[in-house]
């Protein structure tokens, strides 16, 4: 770890920067997020038609507000980064949280990876509009890659200033194609036949595994606690951020839900790659598909900047704690960024951004994110045994507990068996994985954990210890 010397002479430890506000971390949730509403949503309209797109749309969004719900209060009292894997270290033990690390690390590399291959996707469909066809889309993805690991290499105000504007944008177009198309202004009527002509192609099998693409409609909002350790005040500006987040991101899934799905026929929607900038094709309006192009490009660039974010963060605080080697647990002298953290992570991005195709990337993705879900119930649990309410202070307390720990196990469960339809192999793939990074971690790693250290939280001695 890099060190500084204090005005007392004495080294002291360089830290990140608290330098972020609420906006900013609304920015960094719905900034990784709203490109699920750009694209990979409408696969679950491919698996169960329009009823069960929409099905999955509102049953994901109920998982991922309980997701914010008990993600703002653990993280709201424990202001550190990594997030999750913090908040295991503390609550639940070292190999929980080693694992915690991975799922963020591979759910948020994976979506950046997603996220470029979007890119490259979306400017070779634009320039075959413009009769250029078989544009090379592997410079494109590169460079997004590279320039966006510049941006947060240099500074994470800057970083998630970009976000904050492109957001916006990319959610201001949604909104406006929502309203203009209600205004008439689509050569293409809206058309919702299929809802009563075709309701269910596939029965109500195809209703649960159109659950396994819903998640993309809210995946990553969870990553607003990465910042916790870089905003001014983490009990107030993390839950007003997340939930500020997942109600913005409730209201555009539905409204991206409802153009699309009136526009474009559902077969040819539940394979699209870029449903909203097809929609906004269909309606002839070339205005509109200037402005579905940028909020393409734009909620894109968001995702894969936020996950370099917290990508990073997460693989950093594991370096700081040893659980990998310290030497990526380095804060820059000047910009004060984790910068060998970001740097690593590029090129793992870059093989799978330019080696896998899109489904795959999403499903794995989507896995380690489900995975990372999952803990958070036992962690809420243990978390309120432990830990009372009124023993320690807490910016946030989510009602009716454990109603929404509960809601989450079971629709978590019912995701896995979704993902298990389509996708058994990678789903047994994954957890294999986890079980020899985790052998790994027991019998190799841990040995070098200052296991005094890791534990940063105030905190009186729990209950029942």
């Amino acid at each position: 770890m890099a060190d500084t010397n204090s005005t007392t002479g004495q080294p002291q430890r360089l830290q990140l920067l608290r330098v972020l506000g609420p906006a900013h971390i609304w920015a960094l949730g719905v900034g990784i997020v709203l490109v699920g509403e750009y694209m990979g949503w409408n696969f679950s309209i491919g698996k169960g038609g329009m009823i069960a797109g929409l099905v999955a749309c509102w049953v994901a969004g109920l998982l991922y507000t309980c997701v914010a719900m008990i993600d703002s209060e653990v993280t709201s009292t424990v202001a550190a980064a990594g997030g999750q894997y913090a908040q295991a270290k503390h609550i639940v033990g070292p190999l929980m949280a080693f694992n915690v690390g991975l799922f963020l690390v591979m759910a948020y590399t994976m979506l950046e990876a997603g996220n470029a291959i979007t890119i490259g996707f979306l400017l070779d469909t634009v320039a075959g509009l413009q009769g250029h066809s078989g544009l090379n889309q592997q410079p494109f993805i590169i460079l997004s890659i590279m320039f966006l690991a510049w941006l947060n290499y240099r500074g994470v105000l800057a970083t998630l200033n970009f976000n904050l504007v492109i957001t916006g944008i990319a959610f201001l177009a949604i909104v406006i194609l929502f309203v203009v198309v209600q205004m008439g202004v689509s050569t293409v009527p809206l058309d919702f036949s299929a809802v009563t002509s075709d309701p269910l192609p596939y029965g109500w099998m195809g209703i649960i595994a159109s659950l396994h693409f819903g998640l993309w409609y809210y995946l990553g909002i969870e990553g607003t606690c990465q910042a916790a350790e870089e905003v001014r005040s983490p009990a107030r500006s993390l839950p007003y951020g997340t939930m500020a987040g997942i109600m913005t991101l409730l209201i555009a899934a539905t409204m991206t839900w409802y153009v699309c799905s009136g526009l474009i026929p559902w077969e040819y929607l539940g394979q699209a790659g870029t449903p909203l900038f097809d929609a906004a094709r269909v309606t002839g309006s070339s205005g509109l598909m200037v402005l579905l192009f940028i909020g393409t490009i734009f909620s894109t660039l968001a995702s894969a900047n936020g996950c370099i974010n917290d990508a990073s963060r997460a693989w950093f605080s594991m370096g700081r704690d040893r659980y990998l080697p310290i030497w990526f647990g380095a804060v820059h002298p000047i910009y004060r960024t984790p910068y060998r953290s970001i740097v690593f992570l590029v090129p793992i991005a870059l093989i799978f951004a330019l080696g896998a195709p899109l489904d795959q990337v999403v499903t794995f993705s989507i896995l380690s994110g489900l995975l990372g879900y999952t803990f958070m119930t036992f962690n809420m649990v243990m978390f309120r045994n432990k830990w009372p309410l009124g023993s320690i202070k807490r910016g946030y307390v989510h009602p009716m507990h454990p109603l929404p720990t509960i809601v989450l196990l079971i629709l978590c469960a019912t995701a896995y068996f979704a993902v298990f339809l389509g996708y058994g192999t990678q789903l047994i793939t994954m957890v294999g994985f986890y079980v020899i990074a985790s052998l790994w971690f027991h019998f190799r790693r841990y040995q070098y954990v200052k296991r005094g250290d890791q534990f940063t939280m105030p905190w009186p001695k729990p209950q029942g210890y």
